[in-house]
């Protein structure tokens, strides 16, 4: 296989068309205890950083239309509840994800919100169903780096994008503090498996998502992509010393 056949799976290259399959039965094993993890994982920290991710984008709460955002890989809908009380109700999300385990997540915690505004829809990021310039925002969060072919998807982006719609990215990165990095992967490699066993009954899969974040590109590469893409005023800001960034651009 060539390099354009192939995709990283953790530390392991895969068929590009084999990755998605494989990503799918992590989410799948996952799903019901993936937002439990998430703040057993971060101590919390990842609640912090999709407040930031949220304010970055400053839903509004008045218009003479809804604000429409679309947010990818965003099956449990942490990040579309947070745009919807942001903008008090003004902002029209549509939640997409190719896993329906994490949509079914999403939906359940929707209905007990009392929530009717949130659409869910399962589809591939890199192949949207909704037509060009439908939507005022972009946004992903700690979901990019699982798609087989991130520069489809930040095509995909930018499509469906409106002319002076925006993209927000909010994603593991490489950590740019001396010691921190060190400490990371100590906590990376050895601490978050075993949480993964103990809490969700699943290893492998808590030591995949260790492992994709290390093959990820770091924030001038992954800035680079972003600008590749089509998309102007490309920037990021690192949270917790690159722990994680949030990546922004703009369709002009």
């Amino acid at each position: 296989m060539t390099a354009n056949d192939t995709a990283s799976f953790g530390f392991r290259d895969v068929d590009v068309g084999a990755k998605q399959t494989m990503v799918d039965e992590v989410f799948h094993a996952v799903a019901k205890r993936y937002d439990i993890m998430n703040d057993a994982m971060s101590a919390g920290v990842h609640r912090i950083w999709k407040d930031a991710f949220v304010s970055r984008l400053a839903p509004p709460r008045t218009g003479s239309r809804p604000f429409r955002v679309i947010d990818v890989a965003g099956g449990t809908g942490d990040i579309a509840f947070r745009i919807h009380d942001r903008s008090g109700g003004h902002a029209r999300p549509t939640v997409v994800d190719i896993n329906g385990s994490m949509l079914a997540v999403g939906r359940e915690r929707a209905e007990k919100r009392g929530l009717t505004g949130i659409d869910f829809v399962e589809a591939n990021a890199e192949e949207l169903p909704f037509e060009a310039s439908s939507f005022d925002a972009y946004t992903i969060a700690f979901g990019i780096r699982n798609v087989p072919r991130i520069d489809k998807a930040l095509s995909e982006a930018f499509r469906v994008l409106r002319p002076g719609g925006r993209f927000l990215c909010l994603e593991f990165s490489s950590v740019d503090v001396p010691g921190l990095d060190r400490l990371y992967d100590l906590y990376s490699f050895h601490v978050i498996p075993r949480l993964g066993q103990a809490i969700a009954g699943d290893a492998d899969s808590y030591r995949y998502l260790v492992e994709s974040i290390r093959r990820f590109p770091n924030q001038e590469r992954f800035a680079q992509m972003i600008r590749d893409a089509g998309f102007s005023r490309v920037g990021y800001t690192n949270l917790t010393g690159g722990v994680a960034a949030i990546h922004v651009g703009v369709k002009i």
